[in-house]
């Protein structure tokens, strides 16, 4: 029977080169073969400290660096039209992860977020400026809106109060600033379920309604809308 051979695995030479040159300190520049840039601190051949790197696609990251990896506070640009850098994201990192506070801006003009990260998503508080010029400030969580928050409209009509899932959902107000009226009730997946309208600060309205809202005739009405947020919060809250 005749025999097999095993194949040995044989490393690769500049693997072993890279670990005999043992990095540590401040070294002026290093490049990799593929044209990748760094220069800054390294620790026991990893860089480690200060430091910025610069790849083939036009990112650029300046800041900590901890065991190899984006740690602490940095900042991370990419190249414009004009051949220099625009900044993309500052702020805390951990593991290669935007992490902690930080702020990122997004490739629509005036769009940016500014808040708590945890391992790379939008968690905590913050607060997002839209592109419409919209604003929610407020809880996050896995990179959506969820927890309590306030969006502000671009015409200043506002909602406050529970979001999740990125959409209003459980007990909230929103303000019809421009009709002068405040609608006060328990929406689910975006959609308003039940709620009480009443007017508010008409004179300040740029669009008032026509007439005040009459007087609700509804004996209890107040228990009706209870019976109704009741029945809405257990068939759709957790």
């Amino acid at each position: 029977m005749p025999h097999l051979k095993q194949t040995e695995h044989v490393e690769p030479l500049w693997k072993e080169w890279d670990r005999k040159a043992n990095k540590a300190g401040l070294h002026h520049s290093v490049y990799w073969a593929n044209g990748n840039q760094y220069i800054g601190d390294w620790k026991s051949n990893l860089k480690h400290g200060k430091g910025t790197q610069k790849w083939t696609d036009g990112t650029m990251y300046d800041g900590d660096w901890m065991t190899g990896q984006r740690s602490g506070f940095g900042t991370l640009s990419v190249r414009d039209r004009s051949g220099g850098y625009e900044r993309v994201y500052t702020g805390g990192w951990k593991r290669d992860r935007r992490h902690g506070f930080g702020t990122l801006f997004y490739e629509s003009p005036g769009e940016y977020y500014e808040g708590e990260w945890y391992q790379g998503k939008r968690s905590g508080w913050g607060r997002m400026y839209y592109r419409d010029d919209s604003l929610y400030e407020g809880e996050w969580k896995n990179d959506e809106r969820n927890g309590q928050g306030m969006l502000r409209l671009s015409n200043d009509n506002r909602y406050e109060g529970s979001f999740r899932n990125d959409v209003k959902h459980g007990e909230g107000r929103f303000f019809f600033l421009d009709k002068g009226q405040l609608m006060d009730g328990f929406w689910v997946e975006g959609i308003p379920k039940c709620s009480t309208i009443v007017d508010f600060n008409r004179d300040a309205a740029t669009e008032p309604t026509k007439y005040p809202l009459p007087e609700v005739t509804l004996e209890q009405p107040q228990f009706v809308l209870q019976e109704a947020k009741e029945f809405h919060m257990s068939n759709t809250l957790d």
